[in-house]
């Protein structure tokens, strides 16, 4: 149970241990396990002071989430304060974790001793356990590279059942799909992966995709809504029309409604409705914190230094069985609910997002991230979902650098984000196991943006707009294009920041795989 704040000595960090997560698709190998070989790139200037004011984003009239981009299912929960929960990493044991795949940012930060951690923010939507309905094929665990013209989409679950695909629905995993040729030749056959995407590479030319109705389900009525909301299928065939297909064709898409509530059995492999596990604060919280205006900071204690200097929203027990405390999501929506009334007036819009895809990139299919020897992870990019996909070690010494999926456990869904975001920010070593890194106001800095397949040198900046100028109130952090002028879009969904120093280094080693060589900060354990 959440605790009143009081004093207490702090409980160090869990040397890593010998420790399986939970059973995971089949493992991938990466193809970089060592520090050898790894070409020299520029250091990374420090971020500097600057009191330049930026032209702020238009909030948005519709209920949009401003941390997404995309619609909300319950514009009332926009009204509630974000909540930040500061969730383990290490131990392994801690691993999967409840709740990543809902949060609209997660900012993994390096907390000393090879070990990292996240402070997960959740807004506009509360994590929840779901049920694992799939279709009868096995679910794609493979991300699908793009060689030529990408036909794709997704199929969903249409929970409302309004025949339209909304922006909160989730996807339908072990969907089968089919791809015809004109004369009904059968060209291809997919499946859809755990969120509910499939793809096929194809060259110009007249298609048809069928999707295989799974049992205990119907398809949706076909065209309802917008183009980007209306299933594709025909509701008794499940195929679409006859499509000229000369570019990139991503909005195939079809829906399903589940026809009975999900079995008993279903239902008994519910996660328990709980977030983390919850670790301790770290002294950056207090930076990210401050610009997430009347945020709940929820973590497990910490050392006395970092403690005064934390927002006071609440604590949990520090328990180290199973990687720390498990955080029932009710208690957080109570925490939220009772900061309501402090909330009224604020606006967490800072930064714009957009399906269209800047110009200046360059290819990016794979980024694999060396924080220490038993750190290691993996972005690798899915053209069919256009997100990039999440692979974690598992911490041993026998399995360094082999990497495997990563899921939510309270959804067993693979952990996709849509923006891979790599900050340089200085870390000052205030105790060899204690750091403060650098993101309060007014300050910025450089960060490499990981979107659709490219990646993009830009800039962040927690430096005030005009009206937080007038207003004093901070804005979450913002991305900008390199002349610091104009924000940089994100690309609509979630964000997943990884915080490093200055001196880390970020290099291609083929074409497209880039590598991420985490520099300690001097004087850190």
């Amino acid at each position: 149970m959440i605790r009143p704040l009081k004093q207490f000595l702090f409980i160090g960090i869990l040397i890593l241990v010998v420790s399986s997560c939970a059973a995971q698709p089949t493992a991938i190998t990466n193809p970089i396990t060592t520090q050898t070989n790894i070409p020299a790139q520029t250091s990374i200037p420090q971020p500097v002071l600057t009191a330049t004011p930026l032209i702020e984003p238009t909030k948005p009239v519709d209920p949009i989430n401003p941390l997404t981009g995309l619609a909300v299912e319950e514009p009332s929960l926009l009204d509630l304060p974000a909540v930040l929960v500061s969730i383990a990493h290490f131990p392994p044991a801690a691993r999967p974790q409840a709740g990543l795949s809902f949060a609209p940012f997660v900012f993994e930060i390096y907390i000393t001793e090879g070990a990292t951690r996240f402070l997960t923010t959740f807004y506009g939507e509360f994590p929840k356990p779901e049920p694992l309905i799939t279709g009868i094929c096995e679910v794609r665990t493979t991300p699908l590279p793009q060689a030529g013209i990408m036909l794709s989409n997704r199929v969903w679950l249409d929970a409302n059942q309004n025949h339209m695909q909304d922006a909160w629905e989730r996807g339908v995993g072990g969907v089968c799909i089919n791809l015809y040729a004109a004369n009904n030749n059968l060209l291809q056959q997919t499946t859809t992966d755990s969120n509910g995407y499939y793809g096929f590479n194809v060259q110009a030319g007249k298609y048809v995709i069928e999707v295989v109705k799974p049992d205990g389900m119907q398809f949706v009525q076909k065209n309802v809504g917008t183009e980007t909301q209306a299933s594709a299928v025909d509701q008794v065939s499940g195929r679409s029309d006859t499509v000229d297909v000369t570019a990139t064709l991503l909005d195939l898409d079809a829906g399903l409604i589940l026809l009975n509530e999900p079995t008993p059995a279903q239902r008994s492999e519910l996660a328990p409705p709980q977030v983390g596990p919850v670790r301790s604060g770290r002294l950056v919280y207090a930076h990210i914190a401050d610009s997430f205006r009347s945020s709940c900071l929820i973590f497990a204690y910490a050392s006395s230094e970092v403690l005064v200097k934390l927002p006071k929203c609440a604590f949990v027990d520090h328990i180290l069985q199973g990687g720390g405390y498990m955080l029932p999501i009710d208690e957080m929506k109570q925490l939220a609910s009772d900061r309501k009334d402090v909330h009224t007036q604020e606006n967490y819009t800072s930064n714009i997002f957009s399906e269209d895809v800047p110009s200046g990139g360059v290819p990016a299919s794979r980024l694999n991230v060396f924080i220490a020897w038993l750190n290691q992870s993996g972005w690798v990019y899915d053209a069919a979902s256009q997100s990039w996909w999440r692979y974690v070690d598992d911490a041993t010494e026998e399995m360094a650098g082999i990497l495997h999926p990563e899921v939510d456990r309270l959804n067993k869904r693979q952990l996709q984000f849509e923006n891979v975001i790599v900050l340089f920010a200085r870390h000052e070593v205030v105790s060899p196991t204690n750091l403060d890194i650098h993101l309060e106001k007014d300050l910025v800095g450089d960060a490499i943006l990981f979107r659709n397949g490219q990646k993009f040198d830009i800039r962040w900046s927690t430096r005030a707009a005009e009206a937080e100028l007038n207003s004093g109130i901070r804005k979450p952090i913002q991305f900008l294009y390199p002349d610091e002028k104009t924000l940089f879009p994100l690309k609509p969904g979630r964000t997943w920041v990884v915080v490093v120093t200055p001196l880390t280094t970020v290099t291609e080693t083929s074409a497209g795989e880039w590598y991420l060589q985490f520099s300690q900060p001097p004087g850190a354990k």
